[in-house]
């Protein structure tokens, strides 16, 4: 892990495309910009383990579910 200390104004630069700006230090929270192209995909932590989560979950086999009564294709 690269850990930065960085103020407002300054960038971080991310390979040749990705640049994330320091927009506002206010106490704990940091305020920040992403340029990025628009087909990178970019979330929050908690979303991202959200939607990995729900993910898994659709990706499970369903417990107690009969399936041999479907017609098979």
């Amino acid at each position: 892990m690269l850990v930065l200390t960085r103020r407002p104004k300054q960038q971080i630069m991310i390979g040749d495309e990705v640049v994330i700006n320091i927009v506002e230090v206010q106490g704990d929270n940091v305020r920040i910009a992403i340029e990025a192209p628009r087909n990178m995909k970019i979330y929050r932590g908690e979303i991202y383990k959200s939607i990995q989560d729900e993910n898994r979950s659709a990706a499970a086999p369903s417990a107690g579910i009969d399936l041999s009564s479907l017609p098979r294709l």
